[in-house]
Formats: structure tokens, C-alpha cells, sequence
């Protein structure tokens, strides 16, 4: 592995020096409240995704309303919001039908298209059992008024038998922004996840499955389920990143957990995985490359966010933390708990470099980190925005919003607070992942700590950059 100080060939135009200069809070406000649909899928369920994109002076949020009276899971259906000058408002439901999940947006800006991945269960009729879904993509326009999208059905690889795609979707939905190019992961129960491309001239011209790397440490090899990934489309080249979801593995611990819970199932999330494919169209994915693993001790490893710098690498944040704390009295009582937002930039397939920006050991006070989103600016500087709680220096409780900058070679500039009045802990960005442009403020859509049923809205103008007041165009 190459050290940190050659990982960032592309940011040759950061400064030497990060900024003492404050992030700003422009705008904080409210989208809408929604009534919890008690489906398993809350309106922030598709983190990997984004719910939010920018088109020059303006910013879209996909929404989720509960239907009243209606079962779970599949009680809910999207909605699109958008905000200008005159504030946000919400455009008609999705015309697709009832769903379980949020639905993703990609964005692109040149044609000014949104586009919204719905997946509504087939059999729409009340009180009928979820069954299978339909995947669909609707795209919207962002002139004038949004009443009648589009429907475009995805294309997906022929075989016998068909995939049968069900309301626990894990679905993925990328797009180059640039290229108005598109691509759609979906998972096919514990096996693989079916993705289909869509390229410029509207032709769904590739598809094919993605199979989950093989557990060799267990009976049998099963496959490894991979969920809330982050996912990667530029110039054709894609990037996947993801963590295991899967029953608990080790026999000892399920059956500790069980007496602990009364529950005879506990899915855990130990390990994250990366592969890509240089041309989706032309060549399969790589082998799989394990970039975090705490299955010894009964951690847990959440994906942050996935950024393509020019050159083609990858950039990739992610948060871990050491120990189940619930176990270790009983199998590892010597291990400290330690918890870490972890980054790391990957090249062709290979590993160029792994940092910690930021730890928080057991027994010491300090912010514990979650959540990392990259945000590049159009200066091309490259920052991570997370949320932490823990303690400050003086043991007073923290919940508050953070910048790092990561500068040229590849170390943390200083830790900036965000002064948000309401600090967001569950939350994504108007990311380049999504079709969104770079920019020199952040666009964030998330809820709170209080877990109020609500979701916000900040636009955040980040250190160093010029500032003009309350203007809209990015």
C-alpha cells in the first residue's frame, strides 16, 4: 500500500492549508412532517442513495407519505418536492402506486430531467399481501409544473425464470450527471442484485446481476448480502460499495443475543466490500476487495459515501465501531470499544492508501463520529460532513454537525463545527453520485437526534468559499 501522501493525484489544485475560516449556515428550514409508516423503511431507509439533487437555481427532495389506512409494509408512495425562492412545494404523489420504500433521485442538470426509482408492489388492490414489485423510474421535469412524469421501465437482463423483485428492494440508483447516463441495483433476495444501464440516447443497453462475494470462513461459502451501498457511475466506469446484512453468522453469539432480546434473528453489518467495472457496458465487475472487517470482535461497519475523483480513483468514508458491547463480558473481555470514521482511496481495483480521520477510544472523552458525505467543491477542494455525539473535552454531551477537509496528501484539516440549530444525525446530500454538480455550498436533507417525524433542509456554504448571501444559483 502507497503512503498517504500519493493518494490524491487529482486535487492538485487544493490549497496547501485548510481555511480558519467557519462554515455557514445559509438556509434551515422544514420540508415536510410525515406520519412513521411502521413498514421497516423510514423516509432516510435508502441511505446509500440520495432523496435530494440540485439543478442549477433550484433543489428537489423525493418525500414519503403514509398512506392512512393501509397495511404495511407497502403503506406508503413518493412524492417530489421542490424549492426556489418561493420556498419548498410539493408536487403531486407518484403516480406509480403504493410502495414500502423512499424513492432516489438522479438529476440531470443539462436536460433539466429528474429522475425518481419507484418500486410499487403489482397487486395494488387494499388490504392485498405484499408479493412483487415493479420497478420503475419516473422522470420529471423541472420547467414549469411536474404533474405527468414520464414512466420508464428499466430493462433488465433476460432469463428463465424471470427475477421477481419484492418491496425490500435495498435498490441502488446512480447517475452521471454529465453523460445523463443512469444505472439500477436491485437485490435479489441473499443472492445477488440484478442492475440495469441507461445511457444517453435512452436505450437500456446493458444489464446483468452482481453476485455477492462467497463467506469462506463459513459451511458451505454462502453468499455474503450486501445492503445500503454506495454507488458510483462516471464515463461508464462503476463503483460499488457496500456492507453485509445478514443473519448472525456465529452460533455462540445468536444464541446470546436471543437471550438478551427474545428475538431468534439479529442481522448484523461487519464488513465492507468494494468492486467496480471500468466499462459497464464492456467488462463484468472486478473480483471483490474487503476494505473493513470487525466480524472478530462483533463490530459493526456502516458505508459513508463514494466519491470519483478525476483521475478514476475512488474515495470512500465509512464509520466503524470495534465491539457489540453486549458480548464482550462473555467472549472478548479484554477488547476495548473504539470508534472510528475510517477513508480510503482505491485505484484500478487496488488499495492505494486507508486513514483514520477521526477516533474515539473507550475510557477517553471525544466525539464519536457517524455518517461521512463527501462534498467536492467547484474549486476542487474535498471535504467529509458527518454527525457526532460522545463528549467535549469538559464530559458535556455532544450532538452536533461536523467538516473535515482532506487535504492533498491525504491527511484531516482541522474539525470545523457546523452551527446548525438542528443538527442532523440521519441525513444525505446533493451528491455528484446523484447527478448533482459540484458546489461550493452542501445541500443536506435528513432528521434530527429527537427523532421527530420530520425531514429538514440546510444549505451549508463551506469554509474558504465566496459567499453570496441568500443567491440560489450554484
Amino acid at each position: 500500500m502507497k503512503s498517504t501522501s500519493l493518494l490524491l493525484l487529482t486535487l492538485l489544485q487544493l490549497p496547501t492549508a485548510a481555511t480558519a475560516q467557519e462554515p455557514v449556515v445559509e438556509v434551515e428550514e422544514e420540508i415536510y412532517a410525515y406520519v412513521p409508516a411502521n413498514n421497516g423503511a423510514t423516509p432516510m431507509w435508502d441511505s446509500g442513495s440520495s432523496n435530494l439533487v440540485r439543478i442549477g437555481e433550484q433543489v428537489f427532495a423525493s418525500g414519503l407519505d403514509t398512506l392512512p389506512g393501509m397495511a404495511p409494509p407497502n403503506n406508503t408512495q413518493c412524492r417530489l418536492w421542490r424549492r426556489s425562492s418561493l420556498g419548498w412545494r410539493a408536487d403531486p404523489p407518484d403516480p406509480s402506486g403504493r410502495t414500502r420504500e423512499p424513492c432516489p433521485l438522479v438529476a440531470f442538470p443539462d436536460r433539466r430531467q429528474i429522475m425518481l426509482s419507484a418500486n410499487p408492489v403489482r397487486d395494488d388492490t387494499p388490504g392485498a399481501p405484499a408479493g412483487a414489485t415493479n420497478p420503475v423510474i419516473r422522470q420529471y421535469t423541472a420547467r414549469g409544473k411536474m404533474r405527468n412524469p414520464t414512466a420508464i421501465q428499466p430493462r433488465w437482463q433476460a432469463r428463465d425464470p424471470a427475477p421477481v423483485f419484492s418491496a425490500i428492494s435495498y435498490r441502488s440508483f446512480a447517475g452521471d450527471g454529465m453523460n445523463n447516463e443512469m444505472i439500477l441495483f436491485q437485490n435479489i433476495e441473499y443472492d445477488h442484485a440484478e442492475w440495469a444501464f441507461r445511457d444517453k440516447q435512452g436505450h437500456w443497453n446493458a444489464q446483468g446481476r452482481l453476485s455477492w462475494p462467497l463467506d469462506a470462513e463459513r459451511s458451505g461459502n454462502p453468499p455474503i448480502r450486501l445492503c445500503y451501498p454506495n454507488v458510483a457511475l462516471d464515463k461508464r466506469s462503476v463503483h460499488f460499495v457496500g456492507t453485509d446484512d445478514v443473519v448472525e453468522p456465529n452460533p455462540g453469539w445468536r444464541l446470546a443475543k436471543r437471550d438478551l432480546t427474545g428475538n431468534t434473528w439479529d442481522y448484523v453489518t461487519r464488513r465492507l466490500y468494494y468492486a467496480w467495472t471500468s466499462d459497464i457496458t464492456q467488462q463484468p465487475f472486478s473480483a471483490w476487495l474487503e476494505l473493513a472487517n470487525r466480524d472478530r470482535t462483533a463490530g459493526r461497519v456502516i458505508p459513508g459515501d463514494l466519491w470519483l475523483a478525476p483521475d478514476g480513483s475512488a474515495h470512500i468514508a465509512w464509520e466503524e465501531t470495534a465491539i457489540d458491547m453486549r458480548l464482550r463480558d462473555k467472549f472478548f473481555p479484554d477488547e476495548k470499544q473504539r470508534y472510528e470514521l475510517n477513508y480510503a482511496v482505491v485505484r484500478d481495483g487496488k488499495l492505494v492508501s486507508k486513514t483514520t480521520l477521526l477516533a474515539t477510544d473507550e475510557g477517553k472523552q471525544g466525539p464519536v463520529p457517524h455518517l461521512p458525505r463527501f462534498q467536492h467543491t467547484q474549486q476542487g477542494r474535498l471535504f467529509v460532513f458527518f454527525y457526532v455525539n460522545g463528549t467535549d473535552p469538559s464530559g458535556k454531551g455532544l450532538r452536533e454537525n461536523r467538516l473535515i477537509e482532506i487535504l492533498p496528501d491525504g491527511t484531516a484539516g482541522p474539525m470545523l463545527h457546523v452551527p446548525l440549530k438542528h443538527p442532523l444525525n440521519n441525513y444525505m446530500t446533493a451528491t455528484e453520485r446523484a447527478g448533482s454538480a459540484p458546489s461550493d455550498t452542501l445541500d443536506v436533507i435528513g432528521t434530527e437526534p429527537s427523532n421527530a417525524p420530520t425531514i429538514r433542509y440546510a444549505r451549508i456554504r463551506l469554509p474558504g468559499t465566496p459567499s453570496d448571501g441568500e443567491a440560489e444559483g450554484r
